[in-house]
């Protein structure tokens, strides 16, 4: 286990139909190489890196490695305690401790189902897991240690069945000789997000469809039929309520619902990856998206103006490449972007203030794909009088059964 150091330099690949600048990892000196990502788009980066601009400073290790007994499919914070979610469909239960270091197997197993759990989130003093049998799990999160959790609820719920059973027009066509009511999902549920004030759940998965469920009582409030040709493998949310999901059909799709209408409609398309959208991730303030594909690139979108009556679109400003095979996974903390391939590694890449981009370091030491992250801010490790650096704490789960808990103290721009 290790960590390499990421030697990049910016060449343009003259075969691209986009004329955009690829990223090649050609560099043999020793030292980090912070060129910018995203030199094509001449107002967002410049098209050269001085010799006399200041690397940006980063330090990280590796401070414990959290064995698992399976798959690790999805990651979630709370505080100091990490959820990791597995494909033997257990939920286990990590306190993290900055004082405990190397290998761990001291872990809750505070859940378990009969599914593969694909997606967790925390809701207060709830935990909703999202399954490979199409259903979704609200446990109640035990404050007290050794405790399992109460599974309060399983999504669509049984008096929510109940009273849609009835009626002809609750019933849509799932297969050539199936139908179901619309409250249910019918294939696994890859992803899920909790709206700004917290009322909404939404969840989006391979049956092709996102829905919309209330988070007083569980109750699904609408579904998207047919949002993509194909499985959708992300969701995430803006804080303005704009809804983007990627799919396996290779588009990224922007929903909103308006104050005039009960129901999410389409605001635009995003059509630039040559295939299969596995993650999307955005920047804390929801004007910038970032896309990960099978195409081994990180698109970054950005919300552009357009005139004084609010209208806006989504401009591709650039692609950033180094991963060797297929983004899984994606995670933004501050001005960081974390992103998990399937070539085994993990990148930290930076934005700058000029819109810039830069590979700050890859994380080496799974063995199989990285399939999930999570981070954030370590506000315990900040100390007095040093202001000018930011710690954080980065968290990936992988097909080799471990989770890797990662330090990074990055200078502050």
């Amino acid at each position: 286990m290790g960590i390499l150091p990421c030697h990049l330099s910016c060449h343009r690949n003259d075969e691209s139909q986009s004329g955009s600048y690829h990223l090649h990892s050609e560099s043999s000196t020793p030292s980090i190489s912070s060129q910018p990502s995203l030199p094509s788009v001449p107002s967002l980066a410049s098209t050269s890196h001085r010799h006399d601009e200041k690397t940006p400073a980063i330090h990280h290790k590796c401070i414990a490695t959290l064995k698992n007994h399976s798959y690790v499919f999805t990651l979630a914070l709370a505080g100091k305690v990490l959820y990791d979610g597995s494909s033997n469909g257990e939920i286990r239960a990590w306190r993290l401790d900055s004082s405990e270091h190397g290998d761990r197997t001291d872990n809750i197993v505070v859940a378990t189902s009969n599914s593969a759990v694909k997606s967790l989130v925390v809701l207060g003093d709830k935990l909703i897991s999202a399954h490979q049998d199409n259903k979704i799990r609200v446990w109640k999160i035990h404050n007290h240690e050794h405790h399992k959790y109460k599974c309060l609820a399983t999504l669509p719920t049984l008096n929510d069945r109940f009273l849609r059973c009835f009626s002809e027009k609750n019933y849509v066509q799932v297969r050539r000789h199936k139908k179901c009511t619309w409250i249910h999902h019918v294939d696994t549920i890859s992803a899920l997000a909790i709206s700004t004030d917290c009322s909404l759940l939404y969840s989006a998965s391979w049956d092709r469809t996102f829905k919309i469920w209330r988070t007083s009582d569980f109750k699904c409030l609408e579904s998207v039929q047919n949002a993509h040709d194909d499985a959708i493998n992300a969701i995430v949310l803006s804080r303005d309520g704009f809804v983007h999901t990627g799919s396996a059909d290779k588009r990224i799709k922007v929903w909103k619902k308006h104050a005039s209408k009960n129901n999410h409609s389409l605001v635009l398309t995003l059509e630039k990856h040559k295939s299969a959208v596995n993650a999307l991730a955005l920047s804390n303030d929801g004007t910038v998206l970032y896309s990960g594909a099978c195409d081994r690139s990180i698109l970054v979108w950005e919300r552009e103006s357009e005139g004084g009556d609010g209208e806006w679109r989504m401009v591709l400003l650039g692609a950033l490449r180094g991963h060797t095979k297929a983004i899984l996974c994606l995670a933004v903390v501050t001005d960081l972007i974390c992103s998990g391939s399937a070539d085994k590694t993990m990148r930290i890449w930076r934005r700058g203030i000029d819109k810039s981009y830069c590979c700050l370091a890859v994380l080496e030491g799974h063995t199989r794909p990285v399939k999930c992250l999570t981070c954030n801010t370590n506000t315990e490790e900040e100390e007095e009088g040093a202001s000018e650096t930011i710690t954080y704490m980065i968290c990936s789960g992988s097909l080799d059964y471990d989770i890797k808990v990662w330090q990074v103290s990055a200078s502050v721009l």
